[in-house]
């Protein structure tokens, strides 16, 4: 089996149209209101960014484009960039069809992350939403260099990424047997990849934890660097025992760094 830092990018027709409709994260309030509202995880990373007026912001993966035109009604000059033709074809529909005011220009090319179209210091904000689980570590080390280069001094990079490594490997197994053993195991399959979306495990390559990801950025240059966990809220109607176990799986360390199930970055070029 070849190693995976010689592994070539995946091709971009695995992103057509069908999954950026009904599979890639925030799929279903795009399609409600038309990028008008974002999914609470695009939501929650969406914050973390900060976004003010007169700056100028890199999406990188920029997908259907919603990020883009939220940044430039903040007063934002948001631009995306994506290697699917699809998502560019997407990105650019949307932008051309907003109803809302846009007080910042945007702009959408087809292009890699890993060769930036873009002159050195440009951006205040880079940002990559549920992107990084899409590249094998050689293509994610080169995007995170392009990215701090095409940063002004003091710019900050976001990092929203899903599943955390850890659930994956150390605590979907006990959640797959216990479900098992209440009678649930056929929703959750061997592969956690395949769990709720099938299609990721064909476009899921590199996963990453807390550990990982951090070190991922400091090996990129970045100067200060800050790493946490989140998850979904979990209203759940359990027993006791249930509801007591899952407390401690997602607020009590070091549970919650195997249970919490997504990964938030913050970088700064210094």
């Amino acid at each position: 089996m070849a190693r995976e830092e010689s592994k070539p990018a995946l091709p971009s027709t695995l992103y057509d149209k069908d999954y950026f409709l009904t599979a890639c994260e925030g799929h279903e309030e795009f399609i409600k209101t038309q990028g008008e509202n974002l999914s609470r995880r695009l939501h929650e990373a969406f914050a973390v960014a900060s976004v003010e007026p007169g700056m100028r912001v890199l999406d990188v993966g920029c997908g259907r484009g919603e990020i883009v035109r939220h940044c430039a009604r903040l007063g934002a000059d948001a631009y995306g960039i994506d290697y699917a033709e699809v998502a560019v074809d997407l990105s650019q529909e949307l932008i051309q069809s907003a109803n809302g005011p846009a007080l910042g220009k945007m702009g959408v090319y087809r292009a890699d992350a890993k060769r930036l179209p873009f002159p050195s210091g440009a951006f205040d904000r880079a940002l990559m939403f549920d992107v990084v689980e899409h590249l094998y570590p050689w293509e994610l080390d080169a995007a995170m260099a392009e990215i701090k280069r095409v940063l002004k001094p003091g710019g900050m990079f976001v990092v929203h990424t899903a599943p955390n490594r850890w659930y994956d490997v150390y605590a979907y197994p006990v959640v797959r047997w216990i479900r098992t053993v209440q009678g649930r195991g056929r929703l959750y399959p061997k592969n956690p990849r395949a769990l709720n979306v099938a299609v990721n495990q064909d476009v899921h390559v590199n996963e990453q934890d807390m550990v990982g990801l951090r070190r991922n950025l400091k090996r990129a240059g970045f100067g200060k660097v800050q790493v946490w966990l989140d998850t979904p809220p979990q209203h759940r109607r359990e027993l006791l025992p249930f509801k007591l176990a899952r407390h401690v799986a997602f607020h009590w360390p070091p549970f919650r760094w195997f249970f919490e199930r997504e990964v938030f970055a913050v970088a700064v070029k210094v």
